[in-house]
Parts: C-alpha cells; sequence; structure tokens
C-alpha cells in the first residue's frame, strides 16, 4: 500500500511541474524536495530548462540539491552540453549549490567565457564553488580574460568570483590593472578595490576606476 501511495504522490507532482499556473509548479516543486524521489530528479531537471518563472526554478534546485549527489550530478552534468543557454545556467547554478568537486572537471572554458551573460555568470559562481585549491591560480586567469565584459551585472559577477578566489586571483588581477584595453584596466582596478575595501561598493569602485585610468595610473600605492 505504502509504495502505491508514494508512487501516487511523485505522478501527482510531475503533473503539477508541467501545470500552466506558476503557482502550482511552485508547490509541486516544493513537494518533491520535501519528499525526495529518485524518480523525480530527471523531471526536475528537464523543468529547469525550460521553466520560465524565477521563484519556481528557485524551488526546482532546491528540491534537486535534496536528493543525493550520485542521483543529481551526472544529469546536471550531462545538462552542461545542452544548446539552450538556460538549461546550461541552471545546471551551473544548481551544481554551485550541491558543491560536489567533482563536477569540476565539466568546468570547462567554454562555459567560463559562455557568449550567453547569464550562462557565464552561472559558471563562474559555480567554478568559485567547485575548483579545487590547486586550481585557483589557473581559474582566476581564465576569469581575467572577462574583465571589462558586459554590462553592471555582469562586471559585478565576475569581480565577485575573482574577489572569492582571494590571494590566488591577486598576481592575475594586478597584470590586469596594467592591460591595453581600458575596459579590463578599470575593472581590474575597480575589482582591487572593491576587494580592498567591500563596503565601498562596486559603482565608486568603477568611477575610482575610471578616474585612475584616464589620469594613466593604477592607483596602487607602491
Amino acid at each position: 500500500m505504502t509504495e502505491r501511495k508514494d508512487a501516487a504522490h511523485t505522478t501527482r507532482a510531475l503533473q503539477g511541474l508541467e501545470h500552466d499556473s506558476p503557482s502550482v509548479r511552485l508547490r509541486a516543486a516544493l513537494a518533491v524536495g520535501t519528499s525526495p524521489d529518485p524518480w523525480c530528479v530527471d523531471a526536475l531537471i528537464g523543468r529547469s530548462a525550460v521553466e520560465p518563472d524565477f521563484s519556481v526554478r528557485e524551488m526546482l534546485t532546491w528540491a534537486l540539491t535534496r536528493h543525493p549527489a550520485s542521483a543529481t550530478v551526472p544529469g546536471l552534468v550531462g545538462e552542461l552540453r545542452s544548446e539552450h543557454g538556460q538549461a546550461r545556467s541552471q545546471a551551473l547554478h544548481t551544481l554551485s549549490k550541491i558543491g560536489d568537486r567533482r563536477a569540476w572537471p565539466a568546468i570547462t572554458r567554454a562555459l567560463l567565457t559562455d557568449a550567453d551573460d547569464e550562462v557565464a555568470r552561472s559558471a563562474w559562481r559555480a567554478a568559485v564553488a567547485l575548483v579545487p585549491e590547486e586550481r585557483e591560480a589557473e581559474l582566476a586567469g581564465v576569469l581575467a580574460t572577462q574583465l571589462g565584459r558586459g554590462g553592471r551585472e555582469t562586471r559585478l559577477s565576475l569581480s565577485r568570483a575573482l574577489i572569492a578566489l582571494g590571494e590566488a586571483a591577486a598576481p592575475t588581477l594586478r597584470a590586469a590593472t596594467e592591460h591595453p584595453d581600458p575596459r579590463r584596466r578599470r575593472h581590474a582596478i575597480a575589482t582591487e578595490r572593491l576587494a580592498r575595501d567591500p563596503d565601498a561598493g562596486f559603482d565608486f569602485a568603477i568611477e575610482e576606476a575610471k578616474r585612475i585610468v584616464a589620469l594613466g595610473t593604477t592607483g596602487r600605492e607602491e
């Protein structure tokens, strides 16, 4: 009787994930996360790739984190090869929340430099969460190639990722403050300043970096 009841519960939840109403989909994802069922993992991953509602996507991620990493990580890693940006982005986001470092080899340079800003931002966060300590400097080098990219949110995400790497990123950032591209140089200087004084705020750091670059200096006390 218990098995039939569990199966019925799973069936209802899976049907709920496909409902037209976001509130119904949200409750369905909550139900699966509250009572994890390995049979739902593929459906959760598949729905994450297409779900238009942010709150539902976050609940789907939470539901996946409630399952064993052995049941979720392989499918999420497979999503990183998807041609759909949201599938890649959500898989990366969920992997960062799961925190299983066995997924690290799947965080490729192609993902870290993905043309889709949302995918790239998710890849940066996942990489910082999963990178082995001995690979941190190498990761910082790849992230530095993206300095100056995109709008405010993308640049702030990259700065946070580099700052999270701590001393491993310091030599790379220092070199980038003298890069011939002024956009990269400004972003690198702003990131250094934000690392030294987080309370100053990103916008202030960027404005200071613009002034420093205009004066032709690094703004660093020697």
